[in-house]
């Protein structure tokens, strides 16, 4: 039973750790449909359309008229399991990530020649991850879900027609779920038990940029994200064989977690008429995650009590700092169509040593499509495709309570986006 409640409660802590096919570590890229089309190429200096408050604030002085922008992405992914081997036997499907929505609304008003106000609400961080049940890697991972959406009123200031800054706090709200398998030491591999783990927590961070147009041409932006400070407080339900009298019973969890600040570069050139060209650089602080610690209060004294392996739980995650760098275009056909295309590519945070089912993620490339379509000049209609591919990420992992699992998964994600720009 102990080794169970051990089990689950570091499952709950890798599943607000990784993510799977979305973006570096559990980030979400998904906050821009024009970004989307050049694969968030320029996402700091192209100041397209309102979504460029939660790309760079300090590009709403660009912005001249009134403006709503309203999105959404479906991300389809898919996974190729290969040599899957696990010492309980099971299944290795792979299809564990259900499509996944991810909506976008921002607004944008210049107050006068140097005022500009801004409102976004988006999604910076997400993970869906569902195993089948009977997988064989069912010990190490099985469902988690995490939801991270973000209030962002702006502000940016214009010093002149061609230098600017945007600042804009965040408020937070994080929401984490995990369902996990228990191994049954009477019967290992059947009759598996089941844990359901529930936290959530409102945190305060900041969105800040500058936004330089260095010539007629060229226009060079800088946005900075800040790390964002959660203490998740829920609930851990056990039940199903192996917990006995605690079958059905809840304890009070808790858990510190941070998601890192994040730096960004970027540069947009218009060569002629018809030619944009875009190329950026973002630098993720994924380092800070180096462990996780997870309190359990009111834990009973057969577990251990407060001061026992199960009151107190920590891992180590050890994850590395991250690049995504991306170079795009845009070609304008006529005033009504604008084309784009982008090729990125993105790191990785998990180190192989520590790489697990709940996060089987590689390095990625990336390839986008896009277009823009203006009726009139009051409405604009985007459209993206983007193509992932990651590298194949092995899994090597072993553990007393948990069996071995060995695995090489092959991971693409397939996400289809559109928004639609109102000028008033």
């Amino acid at each position: 039973m102990k080794k169970a409640m051990l089990k689950t409660t570091l499952g709950f802590t890798a599943c607000l750790a990784s993510s799977h096919l979305l973006a570096s570590g559990f980030a979400l890229n998904e906050q821009s449909i024009s970004g989307m089309g050049s694969a968030f190429a320029g996402r700091a200096s192209s100041a397209e359309d309102a979504s460029t408050v939660s790309g760079n604030p300090a590009g709403m002085a660009f912005i001249k008229r009134e403006q709503i922008n309203l999105g959404a992405a479906a991300i389809f992914a898919k996974t190729d399991i290969h040599d899957g081997r696990g010492t309980f036997g099971g299944s290795n499907d792979g299809d564990m990530v259900p499509a996944i929505a991810v909506p976008m609304g921002y607004y944008v008003k210049p107050l006068n020649e140097q005022w500009t106000f801004g409102l976004g609400v988006y999604a910076p961080f997400g993970l869906l991850t569902d195993y089948e049940g009977g997988f064989a890697g069912r010990y190490w991972a099985d469902k988690s879900e995490v939801k991270v959406v973000t209030v962002q009123p702006t502000i940016s200031y214009a010093f002149n027609d061609r230098v600017s800054i945007g600042f804009g706090p965040t408020f937070n709200r994080i929401e984490g779920e995990l369902s996990s398998r228990t191994l049954n030491a009477a019967s290992p591999g059947l009759n598996d038990g089941k844990v359901t783990i529930q936290g959530d927590d409102t945190a305060v961070g900041f969105n800040v940029g500058l936004m330089i147009q260095a010539t007629d041409s060229t226009r060079v932006g800088l946005a900075y994200r800040s790390k964002v400070d959660y203490k998740l407080t829920g609930k851990t339900k056990v039940e199903g064989p192996g917990f006995s009298v605690f079958s059905g019973q809840k304890y009070k969890a808790s858990l510190d977690i941070e998601t890192p600040e994040s730096a960004e570069l970027s540069i947009t050139h218009k060569l002629d008429d018809q030619w944009t060209l875009y190329a950026g650089s973002t630098f993720t602080r994924w380092s800070r995650l180096e462990s996780l610690n997870v309190i359990n209060s009111g834990v009973p004294a057969q577990l251990g009590g407060a001061a026992g392996p199960v009151g107190r739980i920590s891992e180590v995650q050890e994850w590395r700092d991250t690049w995504y760098h991306a170079i795009g275009a845009a070609y304008k056909v006529n005033n009504q169509w604008t084309l784009r295309t982008g090729l990125a590519m993105d790191q990785s945070p998990v180190s192989n040593s520590h790489r697990s089912p709940r996060i089987p993620t590689g390095d990625r490339k990336i390839f986008s499509l896009g277009a823009a379509y203006s009726p009139t000049d009051d409405i604009t209609i985007d459209f993206a495709y983007l193509y992932l591919r990651e590298d194949e990420a092995k899994i090597r992992d072993a553990s007393a309570t948990k069996g071995a699992y060995s695995a090489d998964f092959r991971n693409s994600a397939h996400t289809l986006g559109t928004s639609l720009t109102y000028k008033f």
